[in-house]
């Protein structure tokens, strides 16, 4: 678990997570006092978060929540993200650093639209 620079990491899989620059690419997005607390979950416990929150009955790669302007939560289910990585034509490490940039454009305010997309590609070519 890492809890510095308004961002808390917790990863309650048995897994080890890929090393991506989550703090920098964090402040890039979001700026340095966003608050963020990113969790890596079973997808038992994404699929319990999605039905509660959205109502959908299934696990999914990321769910992203605004708390308030400043503060969100983002969590992931690593084994779909695994899973759903080839669809996407890119590696497993990848395509986590694409989709927590985009969990973060979200929280930002950004709705699925050409300008996100434009926005997801200038982060990710940033931190290639």
């Amino acid at each position: 678990m890492k809890d510095s620079d308004n961002i808390t990491i917790k990863n309650s899989t048995k897994g080890k997570l890929p090393r991506l620059p989550f703090v920098c690419i964090k402040e890039a997005v979001l700026g340095k006092e966003y608050e963020l607390g990113v969790s890596f979950v079973s997808p038992k416990r994404q699929r319990e978060i999605n039905r509660t929150y959205r109502q959908i009955d299934k696990t999914t790669n990321i769910l992203s929540f605004p708390l308030d302007e400043n503060s969100g939560d983002i969590s992931f289910d690593l084994i779909k993200v695994k899973k759903d990585a080839p669809l996407f034509d890119m590696t497993y490490t990848n395509f986590l650093k694409y989709l927590f940039i985009h969990g973060l454009l979200h929280l930002k305010g950004y709705d699925h639209s050409a300008i996100m997309e434009r926005q997801e590609k200038k982060f990710l070519k940033m931190f290639s």
